[in-house]
């Protein structure tokens, strides 16, 4: 079946409405952003969102996400603005991803734009290779131990792998699209090849079983994690908090969606 896309610009516009907010950014985090979506891949829509500035005048903590439930294809949630720049301030490798999707929805006043300009400032590379050794790490571990595997689950584990080396080698924050990180971060090789014969498969539509493993690609993904586990604890721990530049940016985006 085919997805209607007016659903998901219709589906924020109601959850401007029904919660009073105005979104600010809404984009595609999940496979159909890394380039390798399924025949049945959801749309994984994420945004970021403002209340009204009497809302964060409040002696008491709120909720700050939004989350609606998976229906039609479409996973759709996002992060109050306030929770977002905290998140920022910290590095966080999703809501960096976030800002630099390849496929967006939405992007509504200055705010966004202000946060990506200040991102190669608050960039942490070790807080963020943790993060994707850690992802890469639980996904080998359950699904790709054994002589037979669960082979679409190679992109999750080759992704966070490859984005560990990028930081590396480049100490920024990696692409979100595969093909963009085995293109630059691996050298012609049978397992470059292997690859690209797994990404063609997928991008054909074939739905992945079990099947036997890949015994270059696991080779060189346990090599990798255990060399990750290492280089991690030596990489350099952070950027700059810019907290200052974060409260001005809050302060003027409140001003600028709701008036002074």
């Amino acid at each position: 079946m085919t997805f209607d896309m007016t659903k998901i610009d219709s589906e924020l516009k109601r959850i401007e409405e029904e919660e009073g907010v105005r979104i600010l950014y809404a984009c595609e985090s999940g496979s159909r952003a890394w380039g390798f979506p399924s025949k049945d891949s959801d749309y994984d829509v994420r945004f970021i969102y403002v209340r009204p500035v009497d809302w964060y005048l409040s002696l008491f903590e709120k909720r700050d996400v939004i989350e609606r439930p998976i229906s039609d294809q479409l996973d759709i949630n996002g992060w109050d603005l306030k929770k977002a720049l905290n998140l920022f301030r910290k590095s966080n490798p999703p809501l960096l991803e976030w800002l630099q999707s390849p496929i967006q929805y939405m992007e509504q006043y200055g705010v966004t734009e202000q946060i990506r300009q200040l991102s190669p400032l608050t960039f942490s590379p070790r807080s963020s290779m943790y993060h994707y050794l850690h992802m890469a790490k639980g996904n080998f571990r359950e699904y790709l131990q054994g002589d037979y595997v669960k082979i679409k689950k190679y992109f999750y584990v080759l992704r966070p792998i490859l984005a560990c080396q990028w930081i590396e080698e480049r100490g920024s924050m990696p692409p979100m699209e595969f093909e963009n990180l085995v293109e630059q971060m691996l050298p012609e090789s049978k397992l470059k090849q292997e690859v690209y014969t797994l990404l063609t498969r997928k991008k054909a539509g074939v739905e992945f079983d079990l099947e036997p493993k890949i015994t270059v690609i696991n080779d060189y993904l346990d090599r990798q994690i255990a060399y990750f586990e290492e280089t991690a604890k030596h990489i350099a721990v952070s950027g700059e908090k810019q907290e200052a530049a974060l409260d001005a940016l809050f302060r003027d985006a409140l001003r600028e969606v709701w008036g002074s």
